[in-house]
């Protein structure tokens, strides 16, 4: 009964974790997004949506040993998605850092897109879902950066719908 209780108590904390930035995680406060990015300047968004209504951004901070840019919204107080960008030299060690700390993702592919009079284009994607929250790696290989987005709910759809 006592392992049943402590596994309960256990389980929001774990999900609530689910896809952690160097401390931060999705429902964290501002706060938390200070103490682990010093460099990171807070402001109100400059449009209005359901999605966020503050974003923390410039912020230059290691993440699995790698050099990032950090972007992370809030809405009402509360951590709903953030953004980490990276030069593409560094998609394989993200890859492998990301699949050691969350574990095997749920798809993993590289599409192509053909176009015409031009190269085609190839885009790498990986993608974790627990629950409510998700996580994409994408990276457009013969661009100069990758991105890996972290969200919780309907945040992408809703980010830049304006109201």
């Amino acid at each position: 009964m006592k392992k049943l209780l402590l596994l309960l108590l256990w389980l929001p904390a774990l999900s609530a974790q689910a896809y952690d930035l160097n401390g931060i995680a999705l429902g964290g406060k501002e706060i938390d997004v200070k103490k682990a990015l010093p460099s990171v300047r807070c402001k109100a968004l400059e449009w209005k949506s359901d999605a966020a209504d503050r974003r923390c951004d410039d912020a230059r901070a290691p993440f699995g040993g790698i050099e990032t840019h950090i972007t992370v919204f809030l809405k009402a107080g509360a951590i709903q998605a953030y953004d980490v960008r990276f030069d593409i030299k560094e998609l394989e060690r993200m890859k492998e850092y990301l699949r050691g700390r969350w574990g095997v993702p749920l798809s993993e592919a590289t599409e192509v897109i053909a176009r015409r009079d031009k190269e085609d284009r190839k885009v790498f994607k990986m993608r974790w879902d627990k629950g409510n929250d998700r996580a994409i790696l994408t990276a457009q290989l013969e661009k100069k950066r990758g991105s890996l987005e972290v969200s919780r709910g309907t945040f992408p759809e809703d980010i830049y719908r304006v109201r």
